[in-house]
């Protein structure tokens, strides 16, 4: 039978995300909370470029290839839970894109401003069509208040260019904070009037399905309350990335995986 109900898959077709609840149980959130702290503190022991830390302090923000550093978390990436619906979304055979741990620490942490993923996937990727979903799974607690994922329900419907041209390894400085690369002030006040904003809150364990087209952001967290996630971008199979459509070179393999050798092996069963 499907993996998700008919409600369901109307509601990601028409506002580009869907938030799943208690796909997880305790003690698998326990789990994979204890391997995101050992990852965390570990940080320096990761390649350099794994790892992209807080601007203006050495506090990890970022760890990139999670599957790669962590075994539970590999096996968080492929089980059917996430990557069975994934794939009944895409109807087709899956691979990683990317990978990471996005960490968002209580009192200092830093927005995500918004955007649209496949914009930077097409242009400097080589992502060729919008067939990647990506997966969110909250690692603590998020409320209204402590910097949630927020989207814009049915952007998903349009693509927005961003302002300007993207300068060449753009990269090295938007993973500490996006200025370059994101709509302007003039389109998102457009697109949200149009579509409106909602915010996708859960336990820890919940889990947030994406379109790679809509648009989403998150505010700072000024809370004492971290905000810390598992983010896995899944790619159709069949779309394949190729040469970049707008950049002289592709971004780097911690990035973009560019030469997957098979289809993810999909689990099931209890993560550990």
């Amino acid at each position: 039978h499907a993996p998700l109900t008919r409600a369901q898959a109307q509601s990601f077709d028409r506002d580009g995300f869907l938030v799943l609840h208690d796909l997880f149980s305790p003690a698998e959130v326990v789990s994979l909370q204890q391997e995101s702290q050992k990852l965390r503190d570990n940080g320096t022991a990761l390649p350099e470029q794994d790892v992209i830390t807080e601007p203006g302090s050495d506090e990890v923000r970022t760890i990139f290839r999670l599957g790669d550093h962590n075994v539970l978390f590999d096996r968080l990436a492929r089980d059917s839970r996430i990557a069975g619906r994934v794939q009944w979304l895409l109807d087709d055979d899956l691979y990683l894109h990317q990978s990471r741990l996005n960490y968002k620490p209580g009192f200092t942490g830093k927005e995500f401003y918004w955007h649209s993923d496949f914009e930077t996937w097409h242009a400097e990727d080589g992502m060729p069509r919008m067939r990647a979903i990506s997966a969110s799974v909250l690692l603590t607690d998020n409320s209204a208040l402590n910097g949630p994922l927020m989207l814009m329900p049915g952007s998903q419907r349009r693509f927005i260019a961003c302002a300007g041209e993207t300068p060449d390894n753009n990269h090295t400085t938007s993973l500490k904070k996006q200025d370059i690369g994101v709509p302007s002030n003039d389109a998102l006040a457009r697109m949200g009037d149009e579509c409106g904003i909602e915010y996708a809150s859960g336990k820890a364990g919940t889990v947030i399905l994406f379109d790679c087209n809509t648009l989403h952001g998150s505010n700072g967290n000024i809370t004492p309350f971290p905000r810390s996630n598992a983010f896995f971008v899944y790619n159709a199979w069949s779309n394949r990335v190729a040469e970049p459509f707008a950049a002289k070179a592709p971004r780097p393999e911690f990035l973009c995986q560019r030469d997957p050798k098979a289809p993810i092996a999909i689990a099931t069963g209890a993560l550990a």
